[in-house]
């Protein structure tokens, strides 16, 4: 029980404040932190740029290599203040206010501040030797907590604002021949890549294998070119391709590989399949950086493995399943990109399998397409779900044929006063 010897400690506060933010971990990032090998922590805001004019962009996500987090603030009603122990050396006069105390010192008899000054013997500035003392060196009114949402977190809408979207008529227009020539190979382009893709990721509120997954899925690529890259924007040497474009990519591929007896279901050499798609003049109808990264999507990866953009690619084989659905969703997406493009199921169906190995057919089903990536507004017709289509699906929001069904049901007033008295009864 506390008695009237009991010694008091003295609380200060210091009169220059320090910004401090409390930022509340949750456990399984606050256990990685004090792990042997704790994870590099960034702080990722998207750019203005990268933004509807520049709204929105005043957030930040805080990312380890893998995982990805929300910074939001919380107020609270009771502040929370940061202390530090009085050290051995005392306290300067002009750093501090003391709050409580006895009635010696700086305290009157009734409790008011009285200031120290060279007529009571102290002069500003001064150490002034307490012990025990503790002082505020910050006050908190709200702290920062990470959060993840349900729907998670998405490079992709990013990704397609940074770089640009590269089809058959962008290879003419840059002479592709000539770009060919002066794309830079090897390890060389490998380290020119990576740098470029760190400036491009930089600007992502995502983490960083997050980037280089959807990275790959979109079949992205960068051109680094021989005659340098300094001072280029990323922006510049960065494409993703068209879905027709890598239908085009992928018609190539598979007529390749006939012609020259490769069985992409096994070991193949990556370089003898690029000749294999080269015209007879030995001139290539694509960038090979977008040869590879259509590869790099579908190639059988080992148990665990992630799909990263810079992975070396001397051997590869394809992934059957993999290549089956992803090609399916990339025609569909060329050919029937929203309901008023829709086409027949059983033509879709028949032209799916035409793109594919003769063995691969039978694998063909609309059930193995992931239920986000296509809309079927009739029950025979089928088209690809757009971004938009799919934010609507996430936030249950009828699309257009669903709200006109609904209103069709509604007109039928015989019908909805029937289904009243039923329920009724």
């Amino acid at each position: 029980m506390s008695t009237q010897s009991t010694p008091s400690i003295l609380f200060t506060n210091r009169s220059r404040q320090q910004g401090f933010r409390l930022l509340e971990l949750p456990p399984e990032l606050a256990e990685l932190l004090s792990s042997e090998n704790p994870p590099t922590l960034e702080l990722k805001s998207p750019a203005p740029s990268n933004t509807a004019n520049g709204a929105g962009s005043e957030y930040v996500n805080l990312c380890t290599d893998t995982q990805t987090y929300s910074i939001r603030q919380v107020q609270s009603s009771n502040s929370l203040h940061i202390l530090t122990p009085s050290s051995g050396t005392g306290v300067r006069r002009d750093d501090l206010k003391i709050v409580a105390g006895g009635a010696d010192g700086d305290n009157n008899a009734d409790g008011e501040d009285v200031d120290m000054d060279a007529d009571s013997g102290n002069e500003q500035g001064l150490n002034l030797n307490v012990e025990g003392t503790v002082t505020s060196i910050a006050k908190c009114g709200s702290t920062l907590e990470l959060h993840k949402p349900a729907e998670g977190f998405s490079a992709v809408p990013f990704l397609n604002k940074l770089v640009r979207v590269f089809d058959g008529a962008t290879w003419e227009d840059m002479n592709g021949a000539r770009i060919q020539d002066d794309v830079i190979t090897g390890k060389e382009a490998t380290e020119v890549t990576r740098t470029t893709l760190d400036r491009v990721f930089a600007d992502v509120p995502v983490a960083r294998t997050q980037c280089e997954r959807e990275w790959v899925e979109m079949c992205a690529f960068a051109l680094p070119s021989a005659s340098g890259t300094e001072g280029q924007a990323p922006s510049s040497m960065c494409w993703r391709p068209s879905a027709e474009t890598i239908q085009d990519v992928w018609k190539r591929i598979v007529e390749g590989a006939v012609l020259q007896g490769i069985d992409l279901g096994k070991q193949f050499l990556v370089s003898d399949l690029w000749k294999s798609v080269l015209d007879d003049d030995g001139v290539a109808p694509f960038p090979r950086p977008l040869f590879e990264a259509v590869i790099r999507r579908i190639r059988e990866l080992a148990d665990g493995a992630e799909r990263v953009a810079l992975s070396e690619m001397k051997w590869a084989s394809i992934e059957k399943g993999t290549c089956v659905r992803w090609v399916g969703e990339t025609y569909l997406e060329a050919k029937a990109a929203g309901s008023a493009s829709a086409v027949g199921e059983s033509e879709f169906l028949n032209a799916w399998k035409d793109q594919l190995p003769e063995l691969w057919r039978e694998d063909v089903s609309i059930a193995v397409l992931p239920n986000k990536c296509y809309m079927q507004p009739e029950p025979k017709t089928i088209c690809f779900a757009t971004e938009a289509d799919r934010q609507k699906a996430k936030k249950n929001l009828p699309s257009d044929t669903t709200a006109a069904t609904a209103a069709k049901k509604t007109r039928n007033w015989h019908e909805l006063f029937r289904n009243q008295k039923r329920q009724k009864r």
